[in-house]
């Protein structure tokens, strides 16, 4: 019992060390990010003089300078660069240690964009999964290009982004439940999505009679009786009115999975649910 004490009291020392560095660290990374005094105070809610203070006296601390005033803004030096990965990563560390000591009920807040498309049953399924990954998860789903990571179409995702594939998606030849043929009716395309260019060659001579801006809207089209797209085979699981049909020539096959920044898997619930989908086989 005593030398458990001994640790604990030996922990919360190195706690309170570590808890006077993390707000100069937080400070050194605002201000390597932001390039400026200026905006790296006002992004940490704290003057511009006590900022550089901070900054000053971690530079002290180190015994290397981290940053060069210029006309605008500052240059960072090579010390700067070599610490930044490591201040990155103990802040996420100290707000990991943190996380140890919260109430075991804390609610995980996660905010999650669905972009591209995406069927109602795979957003059900990556649901199920989110809250299977991470424990007491507060999930906040939202449309579009938000939140702190999302699921969508890997073409969807932002070039500074990264990917992480969950299921592949086939496109197939959706046709309305009484047609035989795309000759019958025609195509009904959608020239404004990312997948548009892809899907031209399968088009060949025959007649366009519709255009949507999604591949939702289009599925719409096809079940009014329209024509014939090309379309993700998840889009038509269980829908009424549409069939798949053959097509002579092959079809490209789009991913879905998690879209992220790579400083997002510095907040416990995107890297508890990262870890959970790569570790998982999808269902």
């Amino acid at each position: 019992m005593r030398q458990f004490s001994l640790k604990y009291g030996l922990f919360l020392c190195l706690v309170s060390v570590v808890s006077m560095d993390i707000r100069q660290l937080a400070a050194f990374v605002a201000v390597f990010e932001e390039r400026n005094i200026t905006a790296a105070a006002q992004r940490l809610f704290v003057s511009q003089p006590t900022l550089s203070v901070t900054i000053r006296q971690l530079e002290e601390a180190l015994g290397a300078t981290l940053f060069v005033r210029q006309a605008r803004g500052v240059e960072v030096s090579e010390a700067a660069r070599a610490l930044y990965p490591r201040a990155r990563a103990l802040l996420a560390d100290a707000e990991a240690l943190r996380g140890m000591f919260r109430h075991a009920e804390t609610r995980r807040p996660l905010h999650l964009g669905v972009e591209g498309d995406i069927s109602s049953a795979q957003i059900e399924r990556f649901v199920a999964m989110a809250y299977a990954g991470v424990p007491n998860l507060l999930l906040h789903l939202q449309e579009g290009c938000v939140g702190d990571a999302r699921l969508a179409v890997e073409e969807f995702c932002c070039e500074e982004e990264l990917f992480l594939p969950v299921w592949d998606d086939p496109y197939v030849l959706a046709l309305p439940a009484d047609v035989r043929e795309t000759s019958d009716k025609g195509w009904i395309t959608c020239p404004a999505h990312p997948s548009h260019q892809r899907l031209m060659s399968a088009y060949g001579n025959e007649r366009v009679v519709a255009q949507a801006d999604s591949l939702k809207l289009a599925l719409h089209l096809v079940r009014a009786g329209i024509g014939a797209a090309l379309l993700p085979a998840s889009l038509l699981e269980g829908v009424a009115g549409v069939r798949q049909g053959k097509l002579q020539v092959p079809l490209p096959v789009r991913r879905i999975g998690l879209c992220y920044a790579a400083q997002s898997l510095e907040k416990p619930a995107v890297r508890e649910l990262y870890d959970y989908l790569r570790a998982t086989p999808a269902a």
